[in-house]
């Protein structure tokens, strides 16, 4: 019989359909799934949008992938073009990269062990070396192998965010080479929420090394087709559901020091993400442990720090003054873009060869979580489509803390601010 599979969030659920749709009644730990599944994410979809789906499956009388990004059904596939081998994706991985899915965006993952895969991730996306990568475990004692001090705050924060959208910055041990950090003491540590990843990393036995799955500089991959369409034949893809969160993890240091009064911890948001300075300050609260925010203005332990960055292919420009009409745009955009240097901090700034004519606005839902969700795949949609470029209309509404983690994207993907 046809059965529903809940593909996110983890751990993943099943139950009998239709009676049982949503139904979290029964838990399959990540083992052999049921044959002739129906793959759903779980809380997006309709009761309508799964019929449709439990119809379609029935037809063709095979597993079928429903993914979902939003209310409706926006894509049904063969199950049989979304399986990959076990064998095949750890003989790549022995010495080159795989496009790897995770909730926040699909990673480039190498093996931390191998250092000709390392530089394949660094020559793949044409990325500086000065840029380090984050290394994704699949459980807390995988990160402790990592590091050379694992403190009070990481098991604290580890406990209540892992898995999840939370990288913790800490010292690095011998074993995470000078490659993967940059030349850094410190290395970045994430165990994805997404159970693909956390299966691949645990049949690797290793950690993986992942930035995200693009050229650099470049709009990040929320989609296995975007990271095709980015590096074509050169890179195996995993295929799997669009990434649930659609940004990058949050990256937050945490550095320990003696204090005359005894322990204390400095915390610093080096990359804004999903997850919240206030969710952390939550947790911290109602521990015992001594701690103080800290601003860092240098970043570099973090990817993501340049001022430029998940660009699109055509300019994109974020108007904050909301009175100003499409003329206007159009006039900043000719005048300005051309002064613009044609590359900062090692990232070619996107600017025309000719005179705009054609803006396409960008629209994203007015809650900001799901505008993250959408707005990598929306960049790359508005940029298909044939306009010269894009334009993203800032307005009083966008306020809060997680309008800014978006915001840190679109500014940095922006090759023009105008206010």
């Amino acid at each position: 019989p046809l059965k529903l599979i809940s593909a996110f969030p983890p751990p993943m659920t099943y139950s009998e359909s239709p009676q049982g749709f949503g139904n979290k009644s029964t838990v399959n730990n990540g083992s052999e799934l049921p044959e002739n599944a129906v793959y759903t994410v779980h809380n997006l979809v309709s009761f309508e949008d799964y019929q449709e789906g439990l119809a379609y499956a029935k037809k063709v009388n095979k597993p079928i992938l429903i993914d979902f990004t939003g209310k409706q059904c926006v894509n049904c596939r063969l199950m049989e073009n979304n399986v990959w081998s076990d064998e095949k994706v750890l003989s790549i991985l022995k010495n080159d990269v795989v496009g790897m899915p995770t909730e926040t965006v699909y990673g480039l993952a190498a093996r931390i062990d191998s250092d000709e895969a390392i530089k394949k991730i660094f020559s793949v996306k044409q990325r500086p070396f000065f840029d380090p990568l984050i290394v994704h475990v699949s459980s807390i004692a995988q990160a402790q192998g990592c590091v050379s001090e694992w403190n009070q705050v990481a098991q604290l924060l580890a406990e209540k965010f892992w898995p999840g959208p939370l990288t913790l910055v800490l010292p690095k041990s011998a074993k995470i080479s000078d490659l993967i950090t940059s030349g850094l003491t410190s290395v970045g540590l994430r165990w994805p929420q997404h159970t693909t990843a956390q299966k691949l990393i645990s049949q690797v036995g290793v950690p993986l090394a992942a930035p995200s799955a693009n050229k650099f500089g470049r709009t990040s991959p929320t989609q296995a087709q975007h990271v095709r369409d980015e590096f074509g034949d050169d890179v195996f893809v995993i295929d799997d559901v669009a990434s649930i969160v659609g940004i990058e993890s949050t990256v937050l240091s945490v550095k320990s020091a003696v204090a005359h009064t005894g322990m204390t911890y400095q915390l610093s948001i080096l990359r804004k993400g999903a997850l919240l300075q206030s969710q952390i300050d939550e947790v911290m609260k109602n521990s015992n442990l001594a701690y103080s925010w800290v601003e860092t203005t240098d970043k570099k332990e973090s990817p993501g720090h340049m001022k430029h960055h998940y660009m699109p292919s055509i300019p994109l420009v974020i108007c904050r003054n909301t009175k100003m009409k499409l003329q206007d745009v159009l006039d900043a955009l000719n005048s300005k873009l051309a002064l613009l240097p044609d590359e900062v901090e090692g990232v070619r700034i996107v600017k025309p060869a000719e005179v705009i004519e054609q803006v396409e606005f960008l629209n994203l839902p007015s809650d900001p979580a799901l505008a993250a969700r959408q707005l990598y795949a929306q960049l790359r949609i508005s940029a298909e489509r044939g306009a010269e470029a894009i334009c993203f209309i800032q307005s009083p509404r966008h306020t809060g803390e997680m309008w800014e983690s978006v915001f840190d994207r679109l500014y940095k993907a922006a090759s023009l601010i105008l206010d």
